[in-house]
Formats: C-alpha cells, sequence, structure tokens
C-alpha cells in the first residue's frame, strides 16, 4: 500500500511564499507575527513534504510548479 503525500497547509504555503520571494527567516517571522524557531519548524515541515533539503531546492521546485502550493490551501 503506498503512502498519501502529504500536504502543504496553509500556514507552510505562506512562510513558502515569502521564502520564493527571498525574505529570510527573521523577516518571514516578523510577517507573520511568529517567531522564527516557528518559521524554521515549518519550513523543516515543507522541504520533507516537497523532498528537498534546502530553502534553494524549495523555492525552485515552487517556481517550477506553482501549483503546489494551491493543492490544499482550503486546509483549515
Amino acid at each position: 500500500m503506498r503512502k498519501k503525500k502529504e500536504s502543504i497547509t496553509l500556514r507552510e504555503s505562506e512562510v513558502l511564499k515569502l521564502v520564493v520571494e527571498g525574505y529570510s527567516n527573521k523577516e518571514i517571522a516578523e510577517k507573520l507575527f511568529i517567531t522564527h524557531h516557528t518559521v524554521k519548524a515549518h519550513l523543516s515541515q515543507v522541504f520533507k513534504k516537497l523532498g528537498v533539503t534546502n530553502r534553494t531546492s524549495a523555492a525552485v521546485k515552487i517556481k517550477e510548479n506553482s501549483s503546489i502550493l494551491l493543492q490544499d490551501s482550503t486546509q483549515p
């Protein structure tokens, strides 16, 4: 049986969009009113879900396939 691929949450999507726009973790934290530790936690989960190991690879993957960010935008 194949494991279901995890979708990116709305908050993870928000963080990832800011990464793609070039913001640092500190800037993302300030924009979203969260701690930089929370940003790092979200990015860690996103990297796992996208199968990448860093923010550059994640940004490239998103730019190549922007529908990734729209997969689960209705999730609470």
